[in-house]
């Protein structure tokens, strides 16, 4: 007779921890690259004038996603990193609600902010659990 045991297992992955790692950072990266290159951020430049802030913002917005990207993929910087592209990714609803008046265009920052958030917690469990 096989008996399971109704504890989680005590185990970690370090694979999945990097593969979430990975993933976000890539997302990020890539997205705050695309505000920050001029070659590429054509459709950026027209979102940062609607939100009136100047360019300086899109160059701002842009260095926080990459950094707070790259900052995730540290293990001892993953909360920094985390904090940047939760605030990037509220103040992105933000705008649309508030700023451009079209709220359910919040729905694509909203998406990453909750994998930002899956990922940070799992990987807080996985710290625990290897920890423990």
């Amino acid at each position: 007779m096989i008996q399971r045991s109704s504890r989680a297992p005590t185990t970690s992955d370090p694979a999945t921890a990097w593969a979430l790692r990975i993933s976000v950072a890539l997302v990020f990266s890539l997205v705050g690259l695309d505000k920050i290159v001029p070659r590429f951020s054509s459709s950026w430049v027209r979102t940062f004038d609607g939100i009136g802030l100047g360019q300086w913002f899109r160059y701002f917005t842009g260095t926080v996603e990459l950094v707070g990207g790259l900052l995730f993929l540290i293990p001892a910087a993953t909360a920094v990193g985390a904090a940047m592209l939760i605030a990037t990714m509220c103040g992105a609803m933000a705008v649309h609600f508030f700023v451009f008046r079209h709220p359910a265009n919040s729905i694509f920052p909203a998406m990453y902010l909750v994998g930002v958030i899956l990922a940070f917690a799992k990987l807080r469990e996985e710290r625990r659990t290897h920890d423990a």
